[in-house]
């Protein structure tokens, strides 16, 4: 079940709804003031990475160090 988030073009708050499909998206109501009159948002993700993608994610690069194309000189 997807999580959308909407905006109350009534009192303008913003929320998260666990929808269960495209079409029930039309159902939803705003919490807050309880109009109908919401709108889907464009919204973000987070991912979560594992410990080995953060410790290679925050390695210095082979050029950095030296260690590679003639001590760092290979145009990157």
């Amino acid at each position: 079940m997807p999580l959308f988030e909407f905006g109350c073009e009534q009192c303008t708050a913003t929320f998260e709804e666990l929808v269960p499909s495209e079409k029930a998206a039309g159902a939803v109501t705003c919490p807050q003031c309880g109009s109908a009159s919401v709108r889907k948002r464009i919204s973000t993700f987070a991912s979560r990475m594992g410990q080995s993608a953060r410790r290679a994610e925050s390695a210095p690069s082979p050029c950095a160090t030296g260690s590679c194309c003639l001590n760092g000189n290979c145009g990157r």
